[in-house]
């Protein structure tokens, strides 16, 4: 019993009640991105035991969700936080977040290919809204594209590359909004800074 104003408890350590019901403190708030490598689920678990992203987080004591999905032969920046409303507001079309990917095919594309491209490409689900799309390295065989989508479709920079003829071999995203990969290693994660965080609070309207 507290008799005493100013007195302390460790949440860590002491059970504290109020009328004899626990005192649950609220989940820290936490923000992580993962550079997620190629052959493993954007899923905390999986019933047929492939590895999850879950299992790359060592040393995460809170429970984190990914923000949106990469499939499993894809690669790279992936967010994972605790912070509902900030998850809901960056896969939300409503607030348009744009995702950045480096997608690597055979050969150079055509003129005709990048315009169909950037304008939209029916899928079966409707058109995709207009892309922004470059080349960003060619060495004959193969080719870089960069692909800047505001969309969320199921495999959808894949599904439109192919819907052009043109074959994937690699997708990495490399950007969410103003959040980047950067140099971060494939399977490795850190905690987003506080610029980092702000900026994308700004991008979906949440105050800093």
């Amino acid at each position: 019993m507290v008799t005493e104003l100013g007195a302390k408890a460790d949440p860590n350590r002491d059970r504290i009640t109020v009328d004899g019901r626990a005192v649950r403190l609220a989940a820290r708030l936490v923000y992580f991105v993962l550079n997620k490598p190629v052959g493993v689920l954007s899923t905390l678990a999986d019933p047929s035991g492939r590895p999850t992203v879950r299992d790359l987080l060592r040393g995460v004591r809170e429970r984190v969700f990914p923000v949106g999905r990469l499939d499993y032969h894809s690669a790279g920046l992936l967010l994972l936080t605790n912070d509902g409303e900030l998850a809901l507001r960056l896969t939300h079309p409503r607030y348009g977040i744009r995702k950045t990917y480096r997608v690597k095919v055979k050969g150079t594309p055509s003129g005709e290919a990048l315009e169909r491209l950037a304008k939209g490409i029916k899928l079966n689900e409707g058109m995709t809204a207009p892309a922004g799309v470059r080349i960003a390295e060619t060495s004959g065989t193969k080719s870089w594209l960069e692909v800047t989508i505001a969309e969320g479709k199921w495999r959808q920079v894949r599904r439109m590359c192919e819907a052009v003829g043109l074959s994937v071999e690699k997708l990495v995203r490399v950007r969410l909004g103003p959040l980047k990969l950067g140099k971060l290693e494939p399977g490795r994660w850190r905690a987003l800074t506080d610029v980092e965080l702000a900026r994308l609070r700004e991008a979906v309207g949440l105050r800093i």
